[in-house]
């Protein structure tokens, strides 16, 4: 709709504007400076929130710090029961779980997604092995 209704303002996934060739601006960030978004971009903003994680990961990365954060940002979420009653579907998507948070990060760029900073990956993964 935005690409279509001159004049319009809108926010999209930047995959999207990318795949559907859209223009997009750069926007101020925390430290001032204006970013356009990107998978680096978004991966820095990623990357200074990372030591801020809680244990349940519940955080925002919107408006992180950092010179070349976009403030923009978000992380993808996955509600995954603890306990999955099915051994075999808790393991396969255990596994699936695992793959993409390591062969399957290699993906992200060609896909215009910023790869998860290895310290949340890392974190990511050992949650996982508590699914029972």
């Amino acid at each position: 709709m935005v690409k279509q209704t001159p004049y319009s303002i809108g926010y999209v996934e930047l995959t999207y504007a990318l795949q559907n060739q859209m223009t997009f601006g750069s926007v101020k960030n925390a430290s001032g400076n204006f970013v356009k978004a990107s998978p680096q971009s978004i991966g820095d903003a990623a990357s200074e929130s990372a030591q801020s994680i809680p244990p349940d990961f519940r955080l925002s990365i919107t408006n992180a710090s950092g010179k070349n954060s976009y403030p923009i940002s978000s992380f993808a979420w996955l509600l995954i029961p603890s306990q999955i009653s099915d051994a075999k579907k808790a393991q396969a998507l255990k596994d699936f779980l695992q793959w993409m948070l390591s062969d399957g990060q290699k993906s992200a760029a060609s896909l215009n997604y910023a790869p998860l900073p290895k310290d949340v990956a890392a974190m990511t993964i050992k949650q996982i092995a508590a699914i029972k």
